[in-house]
């Protein structure tokens, strides 16, 4: 996920603004999306919306999952997959 740079500027402002507890959280959101969409992908064997002959599966929409940690609960999106 690339962002330009007035949407960069704006997320950092956001972030002076906001509570440091809030920033943790949403910095660990970030960093847990991603780790489950690279494991999704490596599973699948191809990117969403890629064609490829390694694919071993199917996206199948997200399932939201509660994480609770020590800077808070967190709602993860998480890929059922179907054969």
């Amino acid at each position: 996920m690339a962002l330009d740079q007035s949407a960069l500027l704006d997320l950092l402002e956001s972030l002076k603004a906001a509570d440091a507890d809030d920033v943790i959280r949403h910095a660990l959101q970030a960093v847990l999306q991603a780790l489950i969409e690279a494991e999704a992908t490596a599973v699948i064997g191809a990117a969403p919306h890629q064609r490829s002959d390694q694919r071993t599966t199917h996206r199948n929409g997200y399932r939201d999952r509660l994480l609770t940690t020590a800077a808070g609960d967190l709602a993860r999106g998480v890929h059922p997959q179907r054969r």
